[in-house]
């Protein structure tokens, strides 16, 4: 117990422990309290707001050197805490302690490519022209920015959001998930260490809906960036069109895998088993329909099945796991949803498809065969272990069935032919195609979904561009 954090709300530079109202926190491996987590009022929110233009209006101002020497300092003092982290991440959220050391040391990775970066963004002398007119973009940061984060990657997600906007020159407001508050705690508490000022993050929880439908009609406002579902993500679009706020969105998928005639089957067996069970499932990245030429599905689906049966279920903390539980409840009863939609739909389980213990939110690896077309596990994103399988014959028929769904956020090929990966390079319509392997968000390339997927772009300078406003001066 004492290897989690003490729970609060950060808020103009101070810590609060007490509020009228909270919720536990629990442990998804047994179901214990973990800790209380105390949630914003109204009045927390507009100290939030204030104390967010107070760092605004300082850190806009503070040297794009100096900035870049915070955030870097930051990942600097992230690198020594990996351990003490990493028990927390797992504590809260399930997933192995080797995913969440893994987890870690990407967002380190972020850290230092927006503090790296955080130095270059200058202004541009972009045409000096005959008459003697000079144009130049000056880069200005945005303002105040919201932060909204989802459960499945409780630091990744949060540095993903918090660097580039830091590098760009914002103060921001953040609101991880209520569910796993304590990794982005320990973050909040490094930026600190590092020499942040006080009023330049903010640290707010509380009802998810309540707080965002309260900050987002404020004008003070000026970007939403928000990593989560798909109609969540559209809520939130509406109601920041209220003010025409920008928008980054980081939305669900359902990403195709198709495996060619010609694929090398082992390594491509590897390659999914490890990605699509990877955080068990709950990925939005994470290949989800499994399109599998017919010459060689049975041994494609006899390899899958052997590779499951050597995945160890069970708590995080413990040594040797693969895959934790779920994150919460309501992922075990997704997935009893569509294990049962896909039975009564004729599909046949071939692995799996039960609650795994009825302490803990366990879900067994599952594989599933002869899905229907309209079954939900089709058509509604999956967000765990269950791996659904499909026959092809036709890789234009194919192409067609990857782009069929408003989903477009990743998508993976298997095959050894050129001119197939070109093909499918081309005519999948995906934020992504990755062909021959499972590639995670690197922190320099920008990502971003299509379709209902998403709006912009996170990784890369498109990131911190995104929290920028780019304003025309034009002298004589």
């Amino acid at each position: 117990m004492n290897m989690y954090t003490k729970l609060g709300l950060f808020i103009g530079g101070k810590w609060i422990y007490e509020a009228e109202k909270g919720e536990n926190v629990l442990n998804p491996a047994d179901e214990s309290i973990l800790g209380w987590l105390p949630h914003a009022t109204k009045g927390n929110l507009n100290d939030a707001l204030k104390s967010s233009e107070i760092g605004f209006d300082e850190w806009k101002n503070t040297n794009p050197n100096k900035r870049s020497r915070i955030i870097l300092k930051a990942a600097d003092i992230l690198s020594e805490r990996i351990s003490a982290i990493s028990k927390v991440m797992t504590l809260e959220q399930g997933k192995p302690l080797a995913e969440s050391v893994g987890e870690i040391n990407q967002s380190i990775a972020i850290l230092k490519f927006n503090g790296t970066n955080a130095k270059l963004i200058k202004d541009e002398l972009v045409a000096d022209r005959d008459n003697g007119l000079k144009t130049l973009i000056q880069p200005h940061p945005l303002g105040i920015c919201l932060c909204l984060t989802a459960w499945n990657f409780p630091i990744a997600l949060v540095v993903r959001k918090i660097a580039p906007a830091l590098a760009a020159g914002c103060s921001v407001i953040i609101k991880p998930s209520e569910e796993t508050p304590g990794t982005a705690i320990e973050v909040v508490k490094i930026f600190q260490e590092a020499g942040l000022p006080k009023d330049v993050i903010n640290l707010v929880f509380g009802v998810p809906h309540e707080i965002s439908d309260y900050l987002l009609s404020r004008d003070e406002v000026k970007k939403l960036s928000f990593t989560g579902s798909v109609p969540v993500g559209k809520l939130l679009a509406k109601k920041s069109a209220e003010t025409l706020k920008r928008c980054t969105l980081e939305l669900g998928g359902h990403s195709p895998a198709i495996i060619a005639e010609d694929a090398d089957i082992e390594k491509t067996l590897d390659v999914l088993t490890g990605f699509k069970f990877r955080n068990a499932g709950q990925v939005c990245i994470a290949p989800s329909r499994f399109y599998v030429h017919e010459k060689i599905y049975d041994k494609v689906r006899d390899g899958f099945l052997s590779r499951l049966k050597n995945i160890l279920l069970g708590n995080g903390m413990s040594e040797g796991i693969t895959m934790g539980p779920l994150a919460n409840f309501r992922r075990i009863e997704a997935m009893q949803d569509f294990v049962d939609d896909a039975v009564k739909n004729g599909s046949n389980i071939i692995h799996g498809g039960n609650r795994h213990k009825n302490i803990g939110y366990f879900w067994e690896p599952t594989i599933i065969e002869n899905i229907n077309e309209g079954s939900k596990i089709m058509n509604q994103e999956i967000f765990g272990p269950i791996l659904p399988l499909f026959k092809f014959d036709d890789y234009d028929d194919v192409i067609d069935k990857a782009n069929s769904l408003n989903y477009g956020l990743a998508s993976y090929v298997y095959t050894t032919s050129e001119t197939l990966q070109k093909k499918m390079a081309k005519e999948i319509i995906a934020g992504g195609v990755s062909i021959n392997t499972a590639t995670p968000l690197h922190p320099d390339i920008p990502y971003g979904g299509i379709k209902e997927s998403g709006i912009g772009y996170e990784g890369g300078m498109d990131a911190i561009y995104s929290f920028i406003h780019k304003k025309n001066i034009n002298i004589i």
